[in-house]
């Protein structure tokens, strides 16, 4: 075993290989961890060199974000696949909204296949984004740096570190062009939070007007133990089933809805160019459950309501602590919180996203509803609801 302070460096064994980043949670401080794909002056090409929650996997495939769990992050790369112009491979992490500072932290460190350790030493560390380590081309071989350099700025200065401009859209975006940005790569990094003060954003459309794949991902909290409190809330002693589902309008007329419930899970290539990925019953898969939108299809849809219901267990939306975050390339992620307001009631509209000018506005709502019917007659949709089952 080889461990390593900040500033040593040691050879790396040639093949496909893992950096593990492990570290104590803190309450209320999300920890993000990305990776910068970076050229011979040590920036970032464009959008396509960083790897992270909402673009988990770059280069073809030679970096991946292959895990993320509470406390455990783990990244696999396979360094020699790496396109000649990209000499290093930065793991960074940064402390979402600068909530608390990396001293809060009792351990962070970083480990890599092969027997390499690289302990942070966060005591009394002010920063609230780091560079924890990089991977280095010396002579023709791959090398990894202990770095651990922090930036008291959080995010902004990290990325500016790295050639990046961080893209702060705006709910109002102005009706003038912005002048043509500086040579730099121009690339989203920051979660943007819709909430009752800003209840709204529009996502920016690339220059052929192809959104990509827009993900949807429900996630909640999972309890640990199949007894205890949490389950005394939720009604049952498994786990409450949380489920994601959507209606959906075409631009032709058609309607309908995606949910497990009856089985409706859409489809991604054809009409309605949406596509439900399974179901997950007890909350086990960590990553929750995903709905997909085609973005190259989105001039032929005119609006989807995203909603969330329980189908199992007392409805408790404050105990299941629910979040909903939109994920589309080079774009912020947004996130919309389901429990903001509590409800008792089982179905949740979470977010409108609505075809304005071949734009895709996306509104918060997060009104409760006794069922999905109820919410389709607020929202005016008319679709014959029947019983169903998975």
């Amino acid at each position: 075993m080889t461990t390593l302070a900040p500033g040593a460096n040691a050879p790396l064994a040639q093949g496909p290989l893992t950096a593990t980043i492990g570290f104590t949670p803190v309450a209320g401080a999300d920890l993000d961890v990305s990776a910068f794909l970076l050229d011979s002056n040590g920036k970032v090409r464009g959008d396509a060199d960083m790897c992270f929650y909402g673009q988990t996997i770059v280069a073809n495939g030679a970096v991946q974000l292959s895990q993320v769990e509470s406390g455990r992050v783990v990244f696999c790369l396979d360094l020699d696949r790496l396109d000649a112009a990209v000499e290093k491979v930065a793991l960074t992490a940064t402390i979402d909204e600068n909530k608390a500072r990396f001293a809060a932290f009792p351990h962070l460190a970083l480990s890599v296949s092969g027997g390499i350790e690289a302990p942070i030493p966060t005591q009394d560390m002010q920063e609230t984004a780091l560079i924890l380590g990089e991977f280095y081309r010396r002579q023709g071989a791959w090398k990894f740096r202990c770095v651990a350099q922090g930036f008291a700025g959080g995010l902004a200065p990290l990325a500016s570190h790295f050639g990046v401009e961080i893209a702060v859209p705006t709910a109002n975006p102005p009706t003038t062009p912005a002048p043509a940005p500086a040579p730099s790569a121009r690339i989203n990094l920051s979660k943007i939070t819709l909430d009752k003060s800003r209840s709204s954003i529009s996502l920016e459309k690339k220059g052929d007007g192809d959104f990509g794949e827009i993900k949807i991902n429900l996630n909640w909290n999972r309890p640990t133990t199949s007894g205890g409190l949490f389950s005394g809330l939720l009604g049952r002693s498994g786990g409450v089933d949380l489920d994601v589902g959507c209606l959906f309008e075409l631009q032709d007329g058609r309607k309908g809805v995606i949910q497990a419930l009856g089985k409706a899970f859409g489809s991604f290539d054809n009409a309605p160019y949406i596509h439900l990925m399974g179901d997950d019953r007890t909350g086990a898969t960590r990553d929750g459950e995903w709905l997909r939108i085609n973005g190259k299809e989105w001039h032929n849809i005119r609006r989807v309501l995203v909603y969330a219901f329980i189908y199992k267990g007392v409805p408790n939306w404050n105990a299941t602590d629910g979040v909903v975050t939109l994920f589309a390339p080079g774009q912020p992620p947004i996130e919309v919180r389901v429990s903001e307001e509590g409800g008792k009631l089982g179905c949740c509209a979470i977010a409108l996203l609505e075809n304005v000018g071949g734009s895709v506005k996306v509104s918060r709502e997060v009104r409760f509803f006794q069922d999905q019917q109820k919410a389709d007659q607020a929202y005016q949709w008319g679709l014959r609801w029947s019983a169903g089952s998975k």
